[in-house]
């Protein structure tokens, strides 16, 4: 079993302070990342090139998110390192060779909802597969900021791969490789502005914006048992939900068939198609009203199909890849199940928000 928890951390106050106190509790991780900015370079990219493109993401970003810069550069001072090499930095389309690129976070996501659950709540399940070496950075941060929701986000500091917030709003989902990236806004700041939503069509809203630069595929749900499953590119988008039997699943590649034209990575494609189809092909076999959470985490941990499989394992045939953290999110009741590494060996942790639903 994995011996080592999730730090759970808790920062408060303005979006700078609450920068500057996530830039120092991660500080070493993002130090690091500053120092082999240069080694991390894509191919025909260069130093001064990728600074001068993010200047050019953070202008259109400037008059629509003026909060999240306050926060991310209050993240650079609390590190201790230059704000535009951080800003850099969390521009996920700038780090990709030019196409074919290959996927870099890989995740599956498995919904049930109300009436698919045998206690009638939305659940939703999640595994974040990045490199090994990621595993210990991943840490739990409770973010109370202002007027906000109360949010938990669930990553690296300060990035987002999971998140819920005190209104009653979820947001997991997976990478995609879309083939119209744009300067933007970058996908990996658009969840920031997700999770300060009060509800779920104002979550959508910030998904499908008009300025992004790409999407990610965004599950987004509420605690009345909605869900919008957003699947776009940056300039297309597909908008799907919970399915007859109040079911979803998804993993890194476009599902639906409006959106295929927009996959940048086909190769890897073919490959996220196994993970999905068995994560749901395993959820369809459940009767409805059966599902528990013990029933999602044994989808979560599923080890077939290999190197396929929805667990992912480095020594199983990608060295490069594993799962680094699992969760599991009764949504309906604003409680979150997690763990550091695989969800078949792992210690399970628990939040509960306080005044849940009434952000």
């Amino acid at each position: 079993m994995t011996p080592h928890p999730l730090e759970l951390y808790r920062v408060s106050g303005t979006h700078r302070e609450v920068g500057i106190q996530m830039g120092e509790l991660g500080a070493e991780w993002i130090r690091r990342g500053i120092e082999t900015f240069d080694a991390e370079l894509p191919e025909g990219r260069t130093r001064d090139g990728q600074l001068k493109l993010a200047e050019a993401y953070r202008d259109v970003t400037a008059p629509s998110l003026p909060w999240l810069l306050e926060e991310l550069d209050g993240c650079a001072e609390g590190a201790g390192v230059d704000p535009s090499e951080f800003f850099a930095m969390t521009v996920e389309e700038l780090w990709y060779s030019p196409y074919p690129k290959r996927t870099q976070g890989k995740c599956s996501d498995v919904v049930a909802g109300p009436a698919a659950t045998a206690d009638g709540h939305l659940w939703v399940g999640h595994n974040n597969d990045l490199k090994p070496e990621v595993e210990p950075e991943i840490v739990a941060i409770e973010k109370a900021v202002e007027d906000d929701p109360v949010i938990l986000q669930i990553g690296g500091v300060p990035w987002i791969s999971v998140g819920w917030n005190q209104a009653g709003l979820s947001l997991t989902g997976n990478e995609l490789s879309p083939n119209d990236e744009r300067v933007g806004i970058s996908r990996s700041h658009q969840v920031f502005e997700m999770l300060r939503a009060h509800n779920l069509h104002e979550m959508v809203a910030n998904a499908i914006r008009s300025d992004r630069a790409s999407s990610y595929n965004n599950v987004l749900a509420d605690r009345h048992g909605d869900v919008a499953n957003v699947e776009g590119s940056a300039t297309d988008v597909e908008i799907s939900h919970l399915d007859d039997n109040d079911h979803l699943t998804h993993t890194n590649h476009y599902v639906s068939e409006r959106m295929q034209p927009f996959e940048g990575d086909p190769d890897y494609a073919v490959r996220s198609d196994v993970r999905f189809c068995r994560a749901r092909d395993l959820l369809a076999e459940q009767p409805a009203g059966s599902v528990t959470p013990e029933v999602l985490r044994n989808i979560l941990s599923d080890h077939e199909n290999k190197p396929n499989e929805v667990c992912r394992h480095p020594e199983w045939d990608h060295p490069t890849s594993k799962t680094v953290f699992w969760c599991m999110a009764d949504v309906t009741a604003g409680r979150v199940m997690f763990g550091r590494g695989n969800p078949c060996d792992s210690m399970e942790q628990e939040y509960v928000f306080a005044d849940y639903g009434a952000a």
